[in-house]
């Protein structure tokens, strides 16, 4: 059964300082080494780009932050263009496509890890798909909770990690990925 790769959000808008404090720098580099992997088994290739209709955001559609970064090469087998969280809730729909395509496993990368990477992988595990999600190929920032609090980047990832594991999906690593 083919296994579809949905790299999400990996827009130049994430590069803005807007977002603050980020972690894992090494996000792209595996984001790259994964498309690479998914071209050479000739593999689905899923993009997923955030649209933001939000004024003054980074990824606001038409403007330069809207834009994939460099890793982000190629045609994809689809693109998949959101306004919220989830990649299965973009157009043209994710969930009917996999299905069309015979795709019962998808692996999730990209940014950021425990909003649109999440939401995507929880979706994912809730329709029926084995869901393997690439923490070492994902990024996230600092986030400020409803009391002030700032939660770091990197407590972000692996609290993402402890809710999507054994649950909704298997939360795994570039190399183990890529073999």
């Amino acid at each position: 059964m083919p296994e579809a790769l949905i790299v999400v959000d990996v827009q130049r808008g994430f590069d803005d300082p807007y977002w603050g404090p980020r972690n894992n720098p090494a996000c792209e580099d595996n984001v790259a080494r994964l498309i690479g992997a998914w071209r050479a088994r000739g593999e689905p290739l899923v993009y997923v780009r955030h649209d933001s209709t939000t004024e003054g955001s980074p990824l606001r559609a038409g403007t330069p932050g809207n834009a994939f970064k460099d890793v982000v090469d190629g045609e994809p087998d689809l693109l998949v263009t959101k306004h919220v969280n989830s990649a299965f809730l973009g157009d043209p729909p994710l969930d009917p496509w996999l299905r069309e395509h015979g795709i019962g496993r998808i692996a999730v990368c990209g940014i950021q890890t425990n909003m649109c990477c999440e939401t995507t992988a929880r979706m994912g595990g809730n329709l029926g798909y084995a869901v393997r999600f690439v923490l070492d190929a994902t990024a996230t920032f600092d986030l400020t909770g409803p009391d002030g609090e700032t939660f770091p980047a990197d407590l972000l990832a692996k609290v993402t990690a402890a809710n999507l594991d054994g649950e909704f999906a298997q939360v795994v690593s570039t190399r183990e990925v890529v073999g």
